[in-house]
């Protein structure tokens, strides 16, 4: 049912924008009350996004909250939000994810050597705005603004506040993940033009009933080329192997709350949008294409293990460690089964949580040492035992250990790919070698730094946490305890919608193969 008044998805879509307002008439010398402001909004945003979850039917498989305002009629474009199974985590995600990168901004040094404190805290805010609303609307032509307006203020952030080859870095992740969203547009104007409206849920509807059919009769048709213009763009902000040479340096570079978000929540706008418009806008495209999709996800599962192995930089060894994390949410969503796509769902979460996690412990690991060496560490649980234990749960989180977060999600995607009709065993073969192979390197990592002897003199001093960082990741640790030992509280939501969804795109499965050889 659409709302009268004003929605409660509206309302936290747009707090973020209020609360840059007010940001935006804070004099430039109270840095003070801009932090607060900007914290206090993501609080509340995080509050709210807490009871819109309580309020959502997880037994409806269609929209909830939905609001629609024409905003440009004449074209079929309209500001039109809802939330279902797919979208309510990873709404509920970045409002978890926000607070957390401004704790562990209010505890950083950066704003003693760049300054600019209340631009950086004005990014912050319209990242957020942005990154809800990409998850929120249902509208291909308004989604594409939220899905670009996101490249924005992560381009800032990193171009200003980040490391020594920051300005490189930015432009090199501007335009890297523009160019992919240019052949998105072609799609979008191409889809719309035929159905005569941009609203998800009507193009979904005209392609299930056979009202709005785009010609398929193989690898090479027109829905394989819609396709394709999606799939691109989704790929790049994944990003999926051969597509992620960007990533590395845009982490690298990037100050530690931009990591966070970037690992947190941006990449999941890709597979997102995977799952929100290739599956039930093209099921056929997505069914042919679907064990060369999966080839991809695995290279990428393999090859950002192996090269993490070889990395003596931390925060370059997470960054690839999530190129290889994120294949495997790929490798779930196109086994298009139901837990296939819940697994996948709720890696996304788990990645953020878990990620995220690490990107924390690296960027404060650097305001003690400003260094991201492997090499320079050593030992140092004995001068950070508080910090030290923290990481160790947060380390094993990421290597999936059963108990923890990261388990739960693998597990569940490696079970939808072996029984699925398009990938199969193989494929759920070689996806288990990538999880053996993040243990070996995430244990490399901890015992490069946290292990052994502390024997270099620059550590033996090292301040254990201060209260801003036990507010940072304190809260990582309850998700990471949450969902590994409570998963049945975020597969619940997700149930209803993504078994519809994979009904619709499992009825293509036949079809298709008698189409493709």
């Amino acid at each position: 049912m659409e709302a009268t008044g004003l929605s409660l998805l509206t309302v936290i879509l747009f707090l973020p924008l209020v609360g840059m307002t007010i940001i935006l008439f804070i004099p430039g010398d109270q840095g003070r009350n801009i932090r607060y402001t900007a914290l206090g909004f993501s609080v509340v945003t995080f509050a709210l996004s807490l009871v819109m979850w309580a309020s959502f039917d997880p037994n409806v498989a269609g929209l909830q909250m939905v609001q629609r305002w024409d905003w440009m009629p004449t074209f079929g474009i309209s500001y039109y939000v809802g939330v279902d199974g797919i979208s309510l985590l990873l709404i509920v995600l970045t409002a978890f994810i926000m607070p957390i990168a401004i704790l562990v901004s209010m505890a950083s040094h950066i704003f003693q050597e760049r300054g600019r404190e209340k631009w950086y805290y004005l990014f912050l805010m319209v990242l957020e705005w942005a990154m809800l609303g990409a998850f929120m609307i249902q509208d291909l032509i308004v989604f594409y603004i939220f899905f670009e307006i996101t490249l924005v203020p992560m381009y800032f952030l990193i171009g200003i506040w980040g490391a020594e080859n920051r300005v490189y870095a930015a432009v090199k992740f501007f335009l890297y993940t523009l160019a992919g969203s240019v052949l998105m547009l072609l799609a979008i104007l191409y889809v719309g033009n035929q159905a005569g409206t941009f609203a998800i849920p009507e193009i979904v509807s005209m392609v299930h009933s056979g009202a709005l059919t785009f010609p398929f009769d193989g690898l090479f048709s027109t829905q394989s080329y819609l396709f394709l213009g999606f799939f691109i763009a989704f790929a790049i902000k994944v990003p999926l192997w051969p597509f992620h040479s960007w990533l590395p340096d845009a982490h690298v570079q990037a100050p530690t709350a931009g990591s966070v978000i970037l690992a947190g929540v941006l990449l999941k706008l890709g597979t997102y949008g995977m799952i929100r418009v290739l599956l039930p806008i093209f099921p056929e495209a997505t069914v042919a294409w679907a064990p060369i999709v999966a080839v991809l996800a695995i290279i990428g599962i393999i090859y950002g293990a192996w090269v993490c192995y070889a990395q003596d930089d931390a925060k370059k060894l997470v960054a690839y460690s999530s190129v290889s994390h994120m294949g495997f949410i790929v490798l779930g969503i196109f086994a298009l089964n139901g837990q296939g796509i819940q697994g996948s769902i709720l890696q996304m979460v788990n990645h953020g949580v878990s990620t995220g996690g690490l990107f924390l412990i690296v960027g404060m690991l650097y305001e003690r040492r400003h260094t991201k060496k492997l090499a320079d560490y050593g030992g140092i649980w004995k001068a950070l035992p508080v910090f030290g234990a923290i990481s160790l749960v947060i380390t094993l989180s990421s290597m999936g250990l059963p108990g923890l977060n990261g388990f739960i999600g693998e597990f569940t995607i490696l079970l939808g790919t072996f029984g699925s009709e398009v990938l199969g065993f193989f494929f759920a073969l070689f996806a288990t070698l990538g999880i053996i192979l993040a243990a070996v390197y995430m244990l490399y990592m901890f015992q490069k730094v946290f292990m052994g002897e502390l024997d270099k003199e620059e550590n033996k001093h090292l301040p254990d946490m201060n209260w801003m960082e036990y507010a940072a990741l304190i809260p990582v640790l309850v998700g990471v305890f949450l969902i590994g030992l409570y998963p049945a509280l975020f597969f619940a939501p997700m149930n209803t919608t993504v078994m519809e969804l994979a009904a619709q795109v499992g009825h293509f499965v036949t079809t298709v193969a008698q189409a493709v050889p």
